[in-house]
């Protein structure tokens, strides 16, 4: 039937959106613009300056720096120009202390663009600000930019529905998860809770309020009900502790000691893995959406086994796509245990490689569980309607033979 629409139809069909997608965008728009305006996380200290861009305008001098094999130790002393601020367009001496430390440890060069600390009321001729890291945030626009140029070239409408979702996730992770965490309160209640939101905004905008979007969403929402579950329990019985999270020993000495660290820890395994639960629902209930428009009036039964096949098909490749995800964040760790030669039982017991086998395996074990669930979900609700249809014709049918 597509082939058979005018070219400025099939334009606008995949430029334009329809009025129902139109009302979820605008109030999306609404909802994430109110997000930008929350701040719920409130510092335990003040800093006393300001971070700008600037420039080193000059060689740095490496006079001071030890060298320790590949470790470096001392001051690097830089003179820089601000590009940002209040101080835009002055000239101050910098520092950047080096601690052999290679993961936080950088080295400047002439012409790098920096980010630097300035405390407040500094002077040019006397005081020395802090040379902290390079400075990102212009490739990371540019990075941003690009994908969603290639995103919205490539999936026009959708597209921008999708990089619209995309957003909103980071607003509701950066200003409400996170707050709400740190405030105390439940992190796997906060995390559910968010998931369960965003599920139902990216879903429902990618799918409309159809048959699809529901079945995505009831089998989307069940697999991480599952997820959270199977986690809650497993690492309980590993005895995992949530510090083996990056910077969560830092976080409790900054003041948050009142923490839940393994709430947070089962919170973040079906966060990670709540985007492949939706995409994997989304493709089991679109194939028997489509199954049932091809064949209309199929029981419960045939869109139920359809909807199975379909899943099948999808979870292999889905479960080695989160084994690599998680895997591959750990190359250096798994390097570092080859290396020493150290036992496959000394391994399998390490805290750090048994957090990441219950990461991978929860998260693995939400995705095959969220295959059956929409399919069960999508043949009731596409069987319904086909019945519905079915009583309609026969009532019609009755109704002209009298």
């Amino acid at each position: 039937m597509l082939n058979d629409l005018p070219k400025w139809k099939k334009f606008t069909g995949r430029f334009l959106p329809s009025y129902r997608n139109l009302v979820m965008i605008v109030v999306l728009l609404l909802f994430s613009g109110i997000l930008w305006q929350i701040d719920l996380i409130e510092a335990k200290g003040n800093d006393p300056g300001t971070k700008e861009k600037a420039r080193v305008i000059e060689e740095p001098d490496n006079s001071q720096i030890w060298e320790i094999g590949p470790l470096k130790m001392g001051p690097q002393n830089m003179k820089v120009e601000v590009l940002s601020g209040p101080y835009k367009g002055q000239q101050f001496m910098a520092s950047n202390e080096l601690r052999a430390n290679m993961e936080l440890d950088k080295m400047f060069e002439k012409g790098d663009v920096i980010l630097v600390g300035i405390l407040n009321d500094a002077d040019p001729a006397r005081d020395t600000i802090n040379a902290q890291d390079h400075y990102r945030i212009d490739h990371t626009l540019l990075l941003f930019s690009l994908f969603a140029i290639l995103l919205l070239c490539f999936g026009g409408w959708t597209g921008f529905s999708a990089l619209l979702s995309f957003v909103f996730s980071c607003l509701v992770i950066w200003k409400l998860v996170i707050p709400l965490c740190l405030e105390g309160y439940n992190a796997l209640l906060v995390t559910f809770l968010a998931v369960v939101v965003l599920s139902v905004v990216i879903i429902l905008l990618v799918a409309g309020l159809t048959r699809k979007g529901v079945a995505a969403l009831a089998g989307s929402l069940l697999g991480v009900f599952a997820s959270c579950l199977t986690g809650w329990i497993f690492t309980h019985l590993f005895k995992i502790n949530g510090a083996v999270m990056p910077y969560s020993q830092a976080l409790l000495n900054n003041g948050y000691e009142f923490l839940n660290i393994s709430d947070i820890y089962i919170g973040a395994i079906f966060l990670s893995s709540s985007g492949a639960v939706m995409d994997l629902s989304m493709d089991v209930a679109s194939g028997i959406e489509e199954v049932s428009i091809r064949r209309n009036g199929l029981p419960f039964k045939e869109l139920l086994r359809s909807g199975i096949r379909i899943g099948r098909s999808v979870v292999g490749t889905m479960t080695t796509t989160l084994l690599l995800a998680y895997s591959g964040g750990y190359l250096t760790l798994m390097m570092m245990f080859a290396a020493q030669g150290t036992s496959p039982i000394d391994f399998i017991n390490n805290p750090h490689v048994a957090s990441e086998a219950v990461k991978t395996l929860v998260g693995s074990f939400g995705l095959v569980l969220v295959a059956p669930f929409t399919a069960v979900v999508g043949a009731w609700i596409f069987s319904w309607k086909n019945r519905q249809n079915s009583l309609q014709n026969d009532a019609e049918i009755a109704a002209d033979n009298m």
